[in-house]
């Protein structure tokens, strides 16, 4: 029996070092894991109302925020459980870490605010107030500064990380989201849900460059409510989920122009794509499934379960 349960030890921790897909699911408080395929692989159980994701501890970790638990959860990929917590304010929402990983930057949507945590301590290092129902977070690569979104001041907050406070702001369109950065940092974009655009800033100037409306051929334009996004490590293509209206948008960096729009499923919402980019993965928060399209050929090719409510998606 001691061979046996070894054995399966063995075989749990290599079936998840070779699953590559993680998605956050509301309604199971859990971590879905499937291959990149789709195929299911199990549920990892986490805090209450798991949301956004983030890689830590070098790949070895997942920190994910957890709206009704009020707090980030630490999961352990290779134990395949919850392993640690971080305290925060009323309902995280989304955060970031710092360049190090040492401090987590976290949006807390019933206080307007941003707070920096210290990880190690599980302390609050600084809070920043923001305008009401921040979301969104970004710290730049250098580690000097933190973008937040809020829903409905409609702007953007910069918060300069060695003052601690905000150094200025920038209006967007109503009720941003997220965010994306160019990896040369020039640009910052941002999702505006209620706008059916993306505002796109230009970080040296702080201010709107462009616009950049989606349109569906049949949609109303209310129906398009872009929300999650990510650009890609060679930073030409940004690939932009767009709610309600079910599909994902294929934008080209460079002339800030749509290539194609794909077909996803019930409010398209989380996107993530696996290591080489050649596929995306588009969490469907409506229909309780993932989307996974062929990057190649922009076509979808497979739509799987995940979950109750899935909301967010990373790879390894």
């Amino acid at each position: 029996m001691r061979h046996l349960a070894s054995g399966l030890m063995l075989f749990a921790a290599a079936t998840c070092a070779w699953a590559d897909v993680f998605v956050s699911s509301e309604k199971d408080n859990a971590i879905v894991v499937l291959h990149n395929d789709g195929t299911y692989v199990k549920h990892i159980p986490t805090c209450k109302r798991p949301r956004h994701m983030a890689w830590a501890n070098r790949g070895t970790h997942i920190m994910v925020a957890c709206g009704d638990s009020d707090q980030i959860g630490v999961v352990d990929i290779a134990a395949g459980k919850q392993v640690d917590t971080l305290p925060t304010g009323e309902s995280p929402e989304i955060f970031a870490l710092s360049p190090d990983g040492k401090t987590a930057y976290v949006s807390i949507e019933e206080g307007s605010q941003m707070i920096a945590y210290d990880v190690a301590s599980k302390k609050p290092v600084f809070s920043v107030k923001t305008g009401a129902e921040p979301e969104g977070v970004l710290a730049t690569q250098d580690g000097k500064l933190v973008y937040v979104t809020s829903e409905v001041t409609n702007a953007v907050h910069i918060v300069d990380v060695a003052s601690r406070k905000q150094i200025g702001m920038v209006k967007v369109g109503k009720r941003p989201r997220r965010f994306a950065m160019t990896p040369d940092g020039s640009e910052l974009w941002v999702t505006n849900e209620l706008g059916s655009s993306v505002s796109i800033i230009d970080t040296a100037s702080r201010s709107v460059k462009q616009t950049l409306d989606f349109e569906i051929a049949g949609m109303r334009k209310n129906d398009i409510s872009p929300v999650g996004m990510l650009i890609t490590p060679d930073g030409k293509t940004v690939w932009v989920a767009l709610g309600r209206a079910n599909h994902v948008a294929e934008v080209d960096v460079a002339t800030h122009t749509v290539r194609k729009v794909i077909l996803a499923g019930k409010r398209a919402w989380g996107v993530g794509l696996n290591g080489d980019g050649s596929r995306l993965y588009v969490c469907n928060g409506l229909s309780d499934d993932l989307t996974i399209v062929d990057v190649a050929s922009g076509k979808a090719i497979k739509t799987v379960p995940a979950g109750r409510v899935p909301h967010s998606v990373i790879t390894n």
